[in-house]
């Protein structure tokens, strides 16, 4: 049997904010879509997904589409609260060396996530910073960027 392989010894972490099995089965927390020709694609995690106007957004889809601007060093996305959507999408962006934020280059990040991905999906804002917020492996904290938005 399955469930008792050593590899459930581990039973979830010690805060326990939701069950980490189904059956046998340990929920990861990663959400992935399943193409029709039998490959996955990773969306995100569970608690970064981002529902705006009830339309599902993967941020790492919006991050990869706003890191081809060739301004663009770094990027994360998070959902914002908005009353009528639900939540809307922000970009943090990080620039190459001796590039400046400017309004410009904003709407050319915004438009080029509406035609590679969607209306639904482009970032309604974006704003320009220094760094963003990592852990020791270098993992971006959405949670960190989500606080500071929702503020």
């Amino acid at each position: 049997m399955v469930s008792q392989s050593p590899a459930f010894y581990f039973r979830g972490y010690s805060w326990n904010e939701k069950d980490a099995f189904a059956d046998d089965y340990y929920l990861t927390g990663d959400v992935v879509e399943r193409h029709s020709d039998g490959s996955y694609w990773f969306s995100g995690r569970d608690d970064d997904i981002i529902i705006t106007a009830g339309y599902r957004v993967g941020p790492t889809d919006v991050e990869n589409t706003v890191l081809e601007h060739e301004a663009v060093a770094e990027s994360a996305a998070v959902g914002v609260p908005d009353e009528v959507r639900g939540h809307t999408i922000k970009s943090y962006v990080v620039l190459k060396d001796g590039i400046e934020g400017t309004d410009e280059i904003a709407k050319e990040i915004q438009d080029l996530v509406r035609r590679r991905l969607s209306t639904h999906a482009y970032p309604r804002e974006v704003e320009f910073v220094k760094e963003l917020p990592k852990t020791p492996s270098g993992k971006i904290q959405r949670f960190l960027l989500r606080s500071l938005s929702a503020a």
